[in-house]
């Protein structure tokens, strides 16, 4: 694995193998002067990804690259398209700058949300610098390869009731309706998945609420041998989703070790198996 130069807006670690896992809200930092915009809920960065980046450190014995942003979503979502059009007609969901918090409440204080001027500067200071980063290692990957698989590693809370109704399944498998990748690699993937949450008594489901996003969607090309998945995990299935100090497990976004000893087990052979995969000759 290669470590490359330190970029203000993403981390990147070049792998030698086909697999690629994108993390794009997993970034905790704030455009200037934006914190004091926001309201004292948005402020703690509540819809944030939570140590993406930890859960899955496994991949880079893989030969995965990997990619994640340093900014929070709350900047400009990355897994948004760039002019901002809705992914789930008709269903609640946040834009490309979003204005309200996942449970629907305000993100900025009164008349504190950006304009469209605002929203265009951030897509070219954040948004495409990482879209720019992506694209280019796909390539590189695919070029190397012959193929290029992109893991879009996302989470969420297992309840969202503005969302969708009761609590998500475990892990929650995207796969744009089987039109991002291949359908022999989205079916091992798929299998892998079962047998491994079965094993370990989690709940899984494929193109269930969450089908992929932008990220999922738009790279993921089988005619032309780029092939993309996403992945929404429950976060209470590797840290505190509230404040747990009375129970001796601590604050609330806090990492639970014990708990994600129990997911990776599920995540390492479902990378494995992306990782290990071919097309047909």
């Amino acid at each position: 694995m290669t470590a490359l130069a330190p970029s203000p807006v993403l981390e990147l670690t070049r792998g030698d193998g086909p697999l690629v896992v994108s993390m794009p809200h997993c970034g905790t930092e704030l455009a200037p002067g934006l914190a004091e915009r926001l309201t004292p809920e948005a402020r703690t960065l509540c819809d944030t990804d939570w140590h993406i980046p930890r859960l899955y450190g496994f991949a880079g014995g893989l030969g995965a690259t990997l990619l994640s942003a340093r900014f929070s979503r709350f900047v400009v979502d990355l897994n948004r398209p760039p002019g901002g059009e809705s992914l789930y007609p008709g269903q609640a969901t946040t834009g490309l700058c979003p204005e309200t918090l996942f449970d629907g409440r305000p993100l900025y204080r009164d008349g504190a949300a950006p304009d469209a001027a605002e929203i265009a500067e951030r897509v070219e200071a954040y948004w495409r610098p990482y879209h720019d980063a992506l694209a280019a290692e796909l390539e590189r990957v695919k070029a190397r390869h012959g193929f290029a698989i992109l893991y879009d590693a996302h989470s969420i809370r297992s309840r969202v009731p503005r969302l969708f109704e009761g609590r998500l399944p475990d892990l929650n498998l995207g796969t744009a309706r089987g039109a991002s990748a291949a359908p022999d690699l989205i079916a091992r993937t798929v299998a892998t998945m079962e047998r491994a949450s079965a094993a370990e008594g989690l709940s899984c489901v494929a193109d269930g609420r969450f089908v992929g996003g932008h990220i999922t969607r738009h790279y993921g090309r089988p005619v032309e041998n780029v092939h993309a998945l996403q992945m929404e995990l429950t976060q209470d299935r590797y840290m505190n989703e509230e404040d747990e100090g009375g129970t001796g497990h601590g604050p609330a976004f806090a990492y639970r070790p014990d708990r994600a000893g129990r997911l990776q087990r599920v995540l390492v052979p479902l990378l494995e198996t992306l990782a290990g995969w071919r097309p047909a000759a």
